[in-house]
């Protein structure tokens, strides 16, 4: 695991820019696997300034995004399917076909974790961004969550639906339920990259570096994992 201490969200921003940009430049029809929430904003953000200067293109790239909401229409502002058509896919050139998310207007939404599943089986990212929570899930994967674990549908945890209720009206309006991917899922990916800032995930970042690895801090998981860098600002590694 390769930490990478920041100065600030900018610079955190422009590392994580600056690798995924690289993967792109060297393999043109790149799988990329995404994350949303205002921590990777600033990433989302640089590509698109590069896509714009000429420097790289989407055209052949795919994505596939860890998790959504249930209960959210695809249309609906607060959707994850929303975020990145707003944040990133409406500004640059990736086909809409290539783009993937869990469709949680599905009417069986078992079915859809298993489609879900075997899609990620032929679409490995070469990149993963994470995340991470407060209390040490990454996608939706919340402590308990087995290892061994595929696309499947999770109850929020309230400290969960504490950190995304920033995003919302008020804490009522937030979704309790979501899909996501699964560890085994995740750990799947070629390559990881986890960003987080704020001491809000200081005490996330230092059991995931520190502690024991265990389904406790889902995140410990990625010392399992022979290609992971974690770019964190100051205040998040303020713990280690």
């Amino acid at each position: 695991m390769k930490i990478i201490i920041a100065k600030d969200y900018d610079e955190m921003s422009k590392i994580a820019t600056e690798i995924v940009a690289e993967q792109i430049l060297q393999k043109k029809d790149s799988i990329l696997g995404l994350a949303t929430g205002t921590t990777p904003l600033g990433l989302y953000k640089k590509l698109i300034e590069l896509y714009k200067s000429g420097r790289i293109s989407f055209k052949d790239v795919k994505t596939v995004n860890l998790d959504e909401y249930v209960g959210l229409k695809k249309d609906d502002k607060q959707s994850y399917d929303y975020f990145m058509r707003k944040n990133l896919f409406e500004h640059i050139d990736i086909l809409p076909e290539n783009t993937h998310l869990p469709n949680t207007e599905a009417k069986d939404l078992e079915k859809e974790c298993k489609r879900y599943t075997k899609l990620l089986e032929t679409l490995t990212p070469d990149i993963q961004i994470l995340g991470i929570g407060s209390n040490g899930h990454i996608g939706f994967n919340e402590p308990g969550t087995s290892f061994d674990s595929h696309t499947h549908i999770v109850n929020l945890t309230q400290s969960t639906i504490k950190d995304n209720s920033r995003l919302f009206d008020s804490i009522d309006k937030v979704p309790t339920k979501a899909i996501t991917m699964g560890m085994a899922d995740i750990m799947k990916a070629k390559k990881i990259l986890l960003l987080a800032t704020g001491k809000n995930k200081a005490n996330a970042i230092k059991n995931m570096i520190k502690g024991d690895i265990s389904q406790d801090c889902p995140a410990s998981s990625l010392n399992l994992h022979k290609n992971v860098t974690v770019i964190i600002d100051k205040d998040a590694s303020s713990e280690l």
